[in-house]
């Protein structure tokens, strides 16, 4: 009885270094597609330096965050749901208004975050922002 010997194939270099350039392409590959998931965030066109944009007054909502997440529409204080109505009711007569927000030093950053979400929820095209002080 003859035993068969099974010789064992050897890889030859250049034929696994191509598996390994192939290998390291596509880790990068998914590190990159894993950065595009990244939820962008707000997302804001500032104006070019030196440019100006006339606004007329009556186009201009002005609402002010106090240090204890008071909120302010035109000298009248209101909560976040009237804000929302008002600035709704404003936008059907003016289209182009622009909200003007004045933010106080001290409030705390989630507060001016909700406000800026009402913001963007209402579709305002035209929005400023300011910190008092400033």
């Amino acid at each position: 009885m003859q035993i068969k010997i099974r010789k064992k194939k050897v890889i030859n270099a250049l034929e696994s270094g191509s598996l390994s350039d192939l290998a390291f392409l596509l880790i990068i590959f998914f590190i990159v597609i894993a950065v595009f998931n990244v939820n962008m965030g707000f997302l804001l066109d500032l104006p070019k330096k030196n440019s100006s944009k006339i606004v007329n007054t009556q186009d201009i909502i002005r609402v002010a965050i106090e240090a204890d997440a008071q909120i302010t529409c035109d000298e009248e204080t209101v909560t976040i749901e009237k804000l929302q109505d008002l600035v709704t009711e404003r936008l059907k007569l003016r289209p182009n208004m622009t909200l003007y927000l004045l933010i106080d030093p001290e409030v705390e950053y989630q507060a001016v975050v909700d406000i800026i979400d009402v913001i963007r929820l209402m579709k305002v095209e035209n929005f400023s922002f300011k910190m008092k002080g400033t």
